[in-house]
């Protein structure tokens, strides 16, 4: 079923339309808490909290990309799960991803400043859409689906030292960017 027709059975309040959420992004949604959880259990209840979500924010909400809009959710909802799980339970990866961007976002920004999470998201997009493709989906790949680097090696047929290449490049090519549109990092 197209996402227009998913969407469309929300919209009617249509039990259904949860049933063809599942079936047709249900493992994309399970592989991206599954990054973050790694526990089925937990990977499960994220999920169905992830439809949950879905069903309340539409309506009034209209996603232009279903995929895209519950895949958000679900990482949301898996990075509020990691947060609340002790330190021994997080998965190495996410932690890893994180802290490596941790030298390029700004920690905390001062309630005056203009560069707000929304403005930040809205400068690493536009940064993102200027890069070449295969740069753009190995960065999304760490530090959105929080794979690792072995795993986007494979994917993408790289060596994991041309991976981490990239992800340095990028990284500081993203901090240099930030900071030449005005954000303190």
């Amino acid at each position: 079923m197209e996402d227009e027709q998913i969407i469309a059975l929300y919209f009617s309040r249509d039990e259904l339309a949860i049933r063809e959420t599942d079936e047709k992004y249900g493992r994309l949604c399970f592989q991206i808490a599954n990054h973050l959880l790694q526990s089925r259990q937990d990977c499960e209840e994220c999920v169905n909290d992830a439809y949950l979500c879905l069903w309340k924010q539409i309506p009034p909400q209209h996603p232009r990309c279903l995929m895209a809009f519950l895949g958000k959710i679900t990482r949301n909802l898996a990075l509020k799960r990691l947060e609340y799980a002790s330190a021994a339970k997080r998965s190495p990866d996410a932690v890893i991803s994180l802290s490596e961007l941790e030298e390029v976002l700004p920690d905390r920004q001062p309630a005056d400043s203009a560069a707000d999470d929304a403005s930040i998201g809205r400068l690493i997009d536009a940064f993102l859409r200027q890069q070449k493709a295969d740069v753009r989906n190995v960065f999304l790949r760490r530090y959105w689906f929080f794979d690792s680097v072995s795993e986007i090696a494979a994917r993408y047929h790289f060596s994991e030292s041309k991976v981490k290449s990239i992800l340095f490049r990028t990284r500081s090519k993203l901090r240099q960017y930030l900071k030449k549109e005005g954000v303190d990092v």
